[in-house]
């Protein structure tokens, strides 16, 4: 299999990925584990909360989205890591039954100065559910290994 790499992700739109089906029962599992405030948890207190319904984290947005992401082309990318996230915005709720999309544009590219060997590649990401509705932004780096180093391992 060959890897993508720093090369392979010049700026610009890079791809969409999706749709995922985020169930009820998900949205719930992951409050009790990682989020456990009434409006992720409990459809009463849901509907009395600003978010007007049962709604997922933004936490579990975000994994979600990160996971489409590592399906989408991470895993098949001489990825070595991030380091951080600048940043990430949840625009409106994830509820019940959304399908989301991801839109990955490629913001920045360049060659690492310390370690020449790397790129530090900038993804802008948006997921949207079903009617188009934005629901998260997130910018992130990556290093990625570039091509020469990436074929000599």
């Amino acid at each position: 299999m060959t890897l993508l790499t720093f090369e392979d992700f010049p700026p610009g739109h890079f791809g969409r990925f999706g749709p995922r089906r985020v169930t009820r029962e998900e949205i719930v599992a992951f409050a009790a584990e990682f989020d456990p405030q009434p409006m992720h948890l409990d459809e009463r207190a849901a509907a009395e909360s600003m978010l007007q319904g049962l709604s997922g984290s933004g936490w579990h947005l975000s994994s979600v989205m990160f996971r489409m992401m590592y399906d989408g082309f991470i895993k098949d990318t001489a990825s070595m890591g991030s380091p951080g996230v600048n940043e990430m915005r949840w625009m409106a709720p994830l509820r019940p039954g959304d399908d989301l999309t991801i839109e990955v544009d490629v913001v920045e590219a360049r060659v690492s100065n310390s370690r020449p060997e790397t790129g530090i590649v900038t993804f802008k990401c948006h997921v949207r559910n079903a009617k188009g509705q934005m629901l998260c932004e997130m910018v992130s780096p990556i290093i990625i290994r570039r091509r020469d180093a990436a074929e000599s391992n």
